[in-house]
This record gives structure tokens, sequence and C-alpha cells, in this order.
């Protein structure tokens, strides 16, 4: 792989031996134990070991994370400054997480704030009281499609397909043309012997959406970014509709997920299962602190030589941003710390201008909210049908999400709404 930048460093474990593998068992099922275990053996930044033992520097302190994400110019986002590639297998796990691609995500300076601004724009367009309505029609269809089996397995039937069948209609396809793009997408993010083939006929349905929007605007997404004053290009555009579409997917199904499971879990909302909507709102926000979906991002590489909580990080050194570990950093959330409340300034959507851009957030949560409530009006009896430690967490340094949520609940009857 072409690195336009020369800086060479160690990649390996050698210079830093007492790095702690980030991969594994132990961190799938117990990662808040394990941050705690970093914060008291290495303080805010700890040296780590990803898949394939792959050196980096995990960040778990609030205030040094804040840091990293607010000098973009210290702490840059072109993963082709990365002093490790020639140490780096072309079949490693985490590659198509790292490796540049031309998309908004791994874009710095006038460039990012360019297309960012494009996607914020286009986002902010959006009328959010139709899409309500809409996330509540894809809800009572997908429950319609199982309420009279009296069982459902709530990530694959239910959490997962919502935010991608929302976006795509936020892009203005026919609902044909959803059933397939909500298809190939999953096939894509599942990885597999036909996920390459999946991606070519995502960016394939872009091309042609792209192609139909500039014949016949609408109001979408495409129609927006077409005309906006950035001036993007179709490659551009279609980049940045895929990004957007793939990193909101998973983050927001386990959002829902991680959310239904603490409903269905702790006694604290036993009281209120059936009254969702009163409660909804507080589970969501205790989830992005406590069991936050979004676990760590990758990455972002040192431009010079320098020091990050009493750690020296050399130049082209990678990071991994602990969001997660973050929001639990007890500098800023004491064990005398209440409860999450009406708080709001965890890191699960990321700081500065390579965070989630605005609206996408609050987006995400009209959707996750919105998929909590209609299930517990729908399902007011719901309840797990294994035991709780039964539950298997996926495999994922990036993501906290649930294997399947099995549950059980009085058979109903379609409401045809969908």
């Amino acid at each position: 792989m072409t690195n336009p930048y020369e800086s060479k460093a160690p990649s390996g474990c050698p210079a830093h031996p007492e790095s702690i593998r980030l991969y594994g068992p132990r961190y799938q099922q117990a990662p808040a134990q394990l941050y705690r275990e970093m914060r008291q053996s290495h303080g805010p930044v700890v040296p780590v070991l990803l898949e394939g033992d792959i050196f980096a520097w995990l960040v778990i302190g609030y205030r040094e994370l804040r840091y990293v994400l607010s000098n973009p110019l210290l702490f840059a986002r072109d993963s082709r400054r990365w002093n490790a590639w020639e140490h780096i297998p072309p079949d490693w796990p985490l590659m198509a997480y790292i490796s540049y691609q031309p998309s908004m995500l791994f874009t710095e300076g006038a460039e990012h704030q360019r297309r960012a601004k494009a996607i914020s724009d286009a986002l902010g367009a959006a009328d959010q009281f139709d899409l309500r309505t809409h996330c509540e029609s894809v809800a009572d269809q997908l429950i319609d499609t199982f309420i009279g089996t009296g069982r459902a397995d709530l990530m694959a039937q239910y959490a997962h397909p919502i935010p991608l069948m929302v976006v795509a209609s936020m892009f203005g396809l026919s609902d044909h043309e959803t059933t397939l793009l909500v298809g190939d997408v999953s096939a894509t993010m599942n990885g597999g012997e036909n996920a390459m083939e999946a991606y070519g006929r995502v960016q394939a349905t872009m091309h042609r959406l792209l192609d139909a929007k500039r014949k016949r605007p609408g109001h979408d997404l495409p129609s927006r970014l077409l005309a906006h004053a950035a001036g993007l290009a179709d490659d551009e555009i279609i980049q940045d509709l895929i990004l957007l579409m793939t990193a909101g997917k998973d983050t927001t199904a386990n959002w829902i997920g991680n959310t239904l499971r603490l409903m269905l879990t702790d006694d604290r909302f036993a009281v209120t299962l059936s009254g969702g909507r009163s409660s909804a709102g507080q589970a969501l926000n205790e989830v992005l602190w406590e069991d936050s979906p979004s676990q760590n991002s990758l990455g972002r590489w040192a431009v010079v030589d320098t020091q990050l909580g009493g750690q020296l990080i050399r130049a082209g050194d990678a990071l991994i941003l602990g969001l997660a570990a973050a929001n639990a950093d007890p500098l800023v959330r004491p064990d005398s710390f209440g409860g999450s409340g009406g708080n709001h300034a965890h890191m699960s959507f990321g700081h500065g201008e390579h965070g989630c851009p605005h609206p996408a957030p609050e987006i995400a949560e009209l959707i996750a909210h919105t998929a909590v409530e209609v299930l517990l009006d729908r399902l007011p009896d719901v309840i797990l049908s294994v035991a709780p430690d039964a539950l298997i967490w996926r495999t994922s340094i990036q993501q906290r999400g649930l294997s399947a949520l099995p549950v059980k609940f009085t058979p109903g009857y379609p409401t045809g709404r969908g």
C-alpha cells in the first residue's frame, strides 16, 4: 500500500511489553471491567494490541479524548500516516475500517469541512415530523411480520432492519429498491464470500439513484447533495451516502438493542415497561453512558511526536478513541455520580469536526426512540425468552451489540399500517 507519509516507527509490542490485548473473550464479555483495570495500571492512555497483536494507543481518559478530538492538526484522520503499514497483512481483519478510502471519513481540513457541511445541510433539511411518521410505519411493518408468532429475535427481525429502511427512504428509494439495498448493505457489513459482490451492487444502486435524481430531483438526500453549493462530484456523493448508511446502521441498531435489553433486564424499568413512552428516553440516554453501542473508534494518527496522558506518542502512531471508556472516566463521573439523567455530555457520538455530523445524532435518536416506543406499545408483555446471562455479545472492537435478543410475548394481529 502506498504511504505518502514517510515516518517509520515500530508497530508491534517489543517496545511496549505491557500492552493489553483489545480483543478476545475477556474483552468481548466484560469490556467495562477491562477498561477499569487499564485505567488503574496505565492511566488515561493505554498501550494495546489489536487483532494480530498490532500495536496502538487506546485513549480512555475523557479529557485526553476531548483533546485528541479537538486537535485535528495534531491527531489527524488520514490513515496513510500510519507508521505500521509494513507490518499489516492484506487480510488483516480490521483492514476495511482503517485502510484509506476517498470518503468524508478520511478527509481532512478544508476538504473535510466542505463535504461535512454538505451532508449536514442535506440532513438538516429533512422534515422531522415526516421522518418520525415514517419510522413508526417501518416499525409497525416489521412487527407485523412476527407479532402473530409470539416469538422474535429483536436484533435480526427488528433493530437491524429499521435504520437501513429509514435511511433508504431518506434517499428517495422505492420500497422494492429499499428491500434490495437493505439486503446488500447487510451482506456487505456481515462479511463473507459474497460481501464484495454485494458492495458492488450497493455502488451500482447509488449510481442509478444519482442519475435518476439528476433528471428528476425530489425532497431527498441525493437531490440536495447534487444541488449543494459545495459542488460535490458523483463519486464523492456516492462514497458519503454509503458511509452515512453503513456508519449509522450498526450504531443505531445496537442502540435500540442495548436499550431494549436494559429495559427487559433491569428492575427499575419493570413497572413502566408497558408504558415505554415514559421510560424509553431515560433508558436510551443511560445506554449511551453505561453500555454505549460505540465502544471504540478507529482511529487517529499522530502527525508529530507528542505527549498525551503521560505517554510518548510517536509520529504515525495509531490512536484508538475509547469512547465508552471515556464515558466512565471517574474524573468526570465519580462513584458518587447518581446516574445519567439528562446529562448528554457523553462521547458516544464523538466530538469535534470528525464527530458524527449534525444532525445525524438527532436523527439516530429519533429512529431509536421511535423503535423502542412502538415495540413496547405493540408488545406490552414482551419478556426475554432466555436468561439474561445467556445473551451473547457480538465480536467487535468498535461496536457493543448483541448477537441476538430472543423474546416472547402474547401473539397479536398485524395492524396493516406498515
